[in-house]
């Protein structure tokens, strides 16, 4: 016999909180920040057939469910606190229910962020998540702080569960071990918090890219009332991605959606600090351009030659 809304609750996401002063049970969650920091909070929606294939296995997709959040998390230099969970299901699945509550409390456990509320209830699959975080006042990382003259990093690699999107669209094929690193790039997003931490006091803005790259560098622009250079074969990519044609590397690089890593900008004496801020969260860091005081985007590739920009970014209306 199913288990109802409540038991599913009390079975799979009531746990004990130490952060916050009232978890899951109550109408409200209570917690507070500590003095002299002021709260981050974001939410992110995943709907099944949208943002996720039916093929996930529950435990990638409860970490996934997580880690877009603790991602916008990392890109304005916040701790990581608590978060809610909002949860539709077309039923009560308790095999998928405990893979992906171990998925999503796992990663929670790793980044000090405890469950303190939310909601069920039946319906398509759909997954919100609300996370909560804290940064010292004053010292957020924002989309408005870019300055002409600033370097442009990005972390980590970038374009690989584009790779994976293709193939499951049959318009790739991969080997075995090969789709696996990508397909994994793509379930298993790694939210770069240790390295948002480090940013802070050091980069000049910073946004998460999980539209493309080109996409959310221009949310930066806009905001910050600049410009860019960037160097498209600079881009940092897998050894999977390397192995293919250019032109698939540029297009995934560029415009491929949920990588989840981090682009910055920073002062060109920060560089050293930049670096230490690699090392200590334990995650790459590539230069791949510049912040100009000329409004727009420009491309250019390895010999310094323009390269035109046919590169388009997900939009949930339009893609």
């Amino acid at each position: 016999m199913p288990i109802g809304e409540f038991d599913l609750i009390a079975k799979f996401f009531t746990r004990s909180v130490t952060r916050a002063a009232l978890g899951v049970g109550d109408d409200c969650a209570l917690f507070a920040a500590s003095a002299g920091m002021q709260l981050a909070v974001s939410s992110d929606m995943l709907v099944e057939g949208r943002h996720f294939l039916p093929t996930v296995l529950p435990q990638r997709l409860g970490h996934k469910a997580l880690a877009v959040n603790l991602s916008d998390l990392a890109a304005c230099g916040a701790k990581p606190m608590a978060f809610t969970l909002a949860l539709a299901l077309p039923r009560v699945d308790e095999v998928f229910l405990d893979g992906f509550a171990r998925g999503l409390l796992a990663l929670a456990d790793a980044h000090g962020c405890e469950l303190v509320g939310g909601d069920t209830t039946q319906g398509p699959l759909n997954i919100c998540i609300t996370v909560f975080g804290e940064v010292p006042t004053g010292e957020a990382l924002l989309r408005s702080g870019a300055r002409p003259g600033d370097d442009l990093y990005v972390s980590g690699t970038l374009g690989d569960a584009r790779l994976a999107l293709e193939v499951f669209r049959g318009q790739l094929a991969l080997a075995g071990a090969a789709f696996e690193a990508v397909r994994c790039a793509m379930e298993q997003p790694q939210p770069r918090v240790a390295l948002g931490l480090a940013l802070r006091g050091v980069a000049s803005s910073a946004i998460d890219v999980s539209d493309g790259l080109l996409g959310d560098l221009a949310h930066v622009l806009r905001r910050s009332g600049v410009g860019a250079e960037v160097q498209v074969d600079a881009m940092p990519r897998s050894d999977v991605m390397r192995a293919l044609p250019e032109a698939l590397q540029r297009e995934c690089t560029l415009s491929g959606g949920d990588d989840y890593e981090l682009v910055f900008t920073a002062a060109p004496q920060h560089a050293a600090r930049i670096a230490a801020a690699a090392l200590t969260s334990q995650v790459n860091v590539t230069r791949i351009g510049a912040i100009s005081a000329a409004t727009g985007l420009r491309l250019i590739d390895r010999d310094g030659r323009a390269v035109v920009n046919t590169f388009g970014s997900f939009d949930h209306f339009k893609s």
